[in-house]
């Protein structure tokens, strides 16, 4: 009995470490059966993108080819070989660049040029106002030499005029008609506007003189009068004030003007002498 339990025993254990080596061997079958799977699929990856790399290379190659092409024809159109085609680009791209740098150098020129203007301009801009306010400061300054004054015949005179300048002042300001006239000693009388007038006597060193006035047909004659003394005398048929004033004498030599109102009648012959009415 003892002798059949032992053999019972071992064919126990004999049958169980065969199922071992058969679970170790499906294992190991799996195993490698999952392994080669994967290389499998792996490979299979591998050649997808080996395909797709080459698909790649052979369309670049494909441009490649299409744009050598392309520069190949440009330059024969051209009559230039690729390289001469090359080159001229780079001297036409050369050539812009230069061309552009000048452009923007003469327009920083013609800009520096009209900011010079514009200085010049503000330049002659302040010269002019200088030049205006200067020139009123004179007229200011000869009104003031202008004065009043009552005539001899005792009415109240407008401003005299001392000088040929202060003269001109009067004759813009257009209130009367002035009449500028030179007499000499010994002279027949000479038409002043509607008046006549004859220097009878002259004296430089006291200033003095005496004056014929012929106005109307009727003859005053305004004796050692004083230079810069307002004359006045009533003419024509509205009886106008006329005035004159003589403001230098000389021997045998008087000058000054005569004023008289805007209605006045117009002389019918003045010469260069008389003056003219403004």
């Amino acid at each position: 009995m003892a002798d059949e339990g032992g053999q019972i025993h071992m064919e126990t254990q004999s049958n169980a470490g065969k199922w071992i080596l058969i679970i170790v061997a499906i294992l190991a079958i799996a195993g490698f059966g999952y392994a080669q799977y994967l290389t499998h699929t792996q490979l299979e990856k591998l050649n997808g993108d080996l395909s797709a790399s080459q698909a790649q290379v052979k369309e670049l190659q494909n441009r490649m080819q299409t744009t050598e092409a392309q520069e190949e024809t440009l330059a024969q159109q051209a009559g230039m070989t690729k390289k001469e085609l090359s080159r001229r680009t780079a001297e036409l791209l050369s050539a812009q660049k230069a061309a552009e740098a000048r452009l923007v150098e003469q327009q920083k020129q013609q800009i520096g040029a009209v900011t010079t203007d514009i200085a010049g301009v503000k330049t002659d801009v302040g010269g002019v106002k200088t030049d205006v306010a200067s020139t009123k400061a004179d007229l200011e300054a000869t009104k003031a030499k202008l004065q009043g004054a009552v005539g001899d015949l005792g009415v109240q005179s407008g401003l005299i005029a001392n000088t040929r300048s202060d003269l001109e002042i009067l004759k813009h300001k257009g209130d009367r008609n002035y009449y500028e006239f030179t007499l000499l000693k010994g002279a027949k009388p000479q038409p002043v506007s509607t008046v006549s007038l004859q220097l009878k006597k002259s004296d430089p060193k006291k200033g003095k003189f005496t004056l014929a006035v012929t106005s109307d047909d009727k003859t005053i004659e305004k004796k050692d009068r004083n230079v810069s003394e307002p004359i006045q005398f009533y003419s024509g048929r509205e009886h106008m004030l006329f005035e004159l004033v003589i403001w230098t004498v000389d021997k045998g030599k008087a000058t000054g003007y005569l004023s008289t109102p805007k209605g006045a009648p117009m002389p019918v012959t003045a010469g260069p002498a008389s003056g003219t009415g403004n």
